[in-house]
């Protein structure tokens, strides 16, 4: 057993909550820019000051009282990415109410779980669309009271409801919470069975935010530090950026749409980027294609080549060499600065988490300029326990731990954690609460290492561990990471529970086929005719033949299979964080499953 703890830095009193967090940001920076807001297609972002938005979310918060909502009570938000639920989630905690996450991609059945199990008793929702969806399940949560509508003037309902109550009230609530209090009920996305409400406390927040601001102050405390949330606030990441700038002094932007994300990043600048890998690696792939298509791929394989040399240089004794400085020079000016202008241009840090993003690609952004420090955590750490720092870095690694918070690795490679930062348990759920903990520190179910210095490695989930009928365990995020670096893999699954040898299903990007098939000289085509493709397997071949190399040969993937559709946060096979939901690919591919092991061969890299 190994166990890394970093000392706590900041220790918040016992009778604060998060409106002290915002208190002091209006005490030394109320009248400079918190929040730009996204206006119409071209039209400038609009700054306020958090003064102005202080003003605004005190207005709002009168609205939920008005609207009878009672301090401890819950709130439903259920919307995509922007500035109003920022601002419903801070009027929330003024009015001392209870915030509860909805993705706005939530089926009809979780949605009404979600409701009832939490009780909320207003519900904000973005569209008529999720109104309706909304009133479909109202005989089933009866708690329920109004739900507004963001695009029907929600907002503006709110605030037109509460001007005859005193600024007094709102004051009196805002400080009625301790830091003990939940401020949130957040449920897992759930890659398995129902999903469980997550009870995160103000001092979760509070002490996480502003321990992870004193530690990586020059990356988000900086004068003229900013970042562009376009992950979804329903997820625990985004909320914690959303409590994170506040402390840091930092200003925040929204965008709700990923398909006008580049664009989006052009006009905000940011300065740091949060994401999950899977965003790091479309960036690379789209880059790719389109050099290819313009005819440019030498250049852009000889430029990214570079870039990872020049990061690995970075961290042998004496830095890289010239030679290799003078090429990565010579790269910048001809390709990665191009990439470094599509991120907005002003950012220079990243972090990633949700999953591995990989050494290949680390090395990449770092070469490009981009620092991406990898981080790991869960919603019920509030988000990070570790990352990587700006000054001590490991790429492949997800950092030490944050201060306050320490992480122990039992003799089976379980990960525990332990800290102001992990929940109080899971709402409603005694049982699932104490099967969490162990002696006072949390299960997180994935597998890892600590090194000498401290610094975690994640190398899989317990529960996803492949056992083949040779008794070898088999991790498959390691494999999945690697085969989905390719441009045209959207998905990789990794199998072979109890079987023979480990195979794979696999889904194709519908969105690089088309640059791809061109840059091959070859015509357009659907996915259903690509997977059929000699030049798309034997593609995807070399692919899998390039991850093999990272495990042992009885780790390798023998055979795969291309699927004729992929897995999407719609269709169910993702969650809304970008996860396969394993098991419920398992149960729906088991045929494709089943022929890749049938009596037909079992030949090296085939294609069932």
């Amino acid at each position: 057993m190994s166990e890394a703890r970093t000392p706590v830095r900041v220790e918040p009193e016992r009778t604060s909550n998060l409106n002290d967090l915002f208190a002091a940001r209006l005490a030394t920076l109320g009248d400079k820019p918190f929040i730009e807001v996204k206006g119409a297609d071209g039209a400038p972002w609009t700054p306020y000051t958090a003064r102005e938005f202080h003003s605004e979310a005190t207005a709002v918060a009168k609205g939920l009282v008005a609207m009878g909502i009672e301090p401890g009570q819950t709130v439903g938000i259920m919307s995509r990415t922007r500035y109003e639920w920022t601002l419903l989630d801070w009027a929330c905690w003024a009015a001392g109410a209870v915030p509860v996450p909805l993705y706005e991609t939530s089926s009809a059945k979780q949605v009404q779980w979600i409701l009832s199990d939490s009780d909320v008793r207003l519900l904000v929702v973005e569209s008529a669309e999720h109104a309706a969806l909304v009133e479909g399940v109202r005989k089933k949560t009866p708690s329920l009271g109004r739900v507004l509508t963001i695009d029907d003037g929600a907002i503006a309902t709110l605030i037109e409801a509460g001007r005859d109550v005193p600024d007094a009230e709102v004051e009196r609530r805002r400080g009625l919470a301790n830091i003990d209090d939940v401020a949130t009920i957040i449920y897992t996305s759930g890659t398995t069975g129902r999903p469980k409400g997550a009870e995160l406390t103000h001092e979760n927040f509070y002490a996480i935010t502003t321990n992870a601001v004193a530690e990586i102050d020059e990356i988000v405390g900086e004068p003229g530090s900013r970042t562009l949330l376009f992950m979804p606030l329903a997820h625990v990441f985004a909320r914690f950026i959303e409590v994170l700038v506040v402390p840091a002094g930092a200003v925040l932007g929204h965008t709700p749409d990923t398909k006008t994300l580049l664009p989006d990043l052009a006009a905000f600048k940011p300065t740091f980027i949060l994401s999950v890998p899977r965003v790091f690696e479309k960036v690379y792939n789209s880059s790719e294609q389109k050099a290819v298509a313009g005819g440019k791929g030498k250049i852009f394989h000889w430029a990214a080549a570079t870039a990872i040399a020049y990061s690995r240089g970075l961290d042998a004794d004496g830095g890289p060499k010239l030679g290799l400085k003078i090429q990565h020079k010579l790269a910048d000016a001809l390709v990665l600065k191009k990439i470094r202008a599509a991120l907005g241009g002003q950012a220079r840090w990243a972090i990633s988490g949700g999953a591995a993003l990989g050494e290949r690609l680390g090395h990449f952004y770092r070469g490009v300029g981009l620092s991406v420090l990898e981080g790991y955590g869960l919603t019920e750490t509030t988000a990070p326990t570790s990352v990587n720092l700006p000054r001590h870095t490991k790429i492949g690694t997800v950092g030490p731990p944050l201060p306050g918070c320490a992480i122990r690795v039992e003799p089976d490679g379980e990960i525990l954690v332990q800290g102001p930062h992990v929940f109080r348990g899971y709402h409603n759920n005694a049982e699932a609460t104490a099967e969490a903990f162990t002696d006072g520190w949390f299960r997180t179910g994935d597998l890892g290492s600590l090194d000498h210095d401290g610094f975690l490695r994640i190398t899989g989930r317990k529960k996803e561990l492949i056992v083949t009928a040779g008794g070898k365990n088999v991790a498959p995020a390691i494999l999945e990471d690697r085969v989905r670096a390719h441009a045209l893999v959207s998905q990789c699954v990794v199998v072979g529970d109890a079987q023979p040898f480990i195979a794979a299903l696999i889904t194709l990007d519908a969105e690089a086929l088309p640059g791809w098939l061109s840059a091959q000289g070859k015509p357009a085509m659907e996915v259903s005719e690509a997977l059929h493709d000699p030049a798309v397997l034997a593609s995807i071949d070399k692919a899998v033949t390039r991850a093999n190399k990272a495990v042992s040969r009885a780790e390798s993937i023998r055979k795969f299979t291309i699927l004729d559709s992929d897995f999407t946060v719609e269709n169910g096979y993702l969650t809304p964080s970008l996860k396969v939901k394993r098991n419920v690919v398992l149960e729906d591919f088991a045929s494709h499953v089943d022929a890749l092991y049938s009596a037909n061969g079992a030949a090296d890299g085939a294609h069932a």
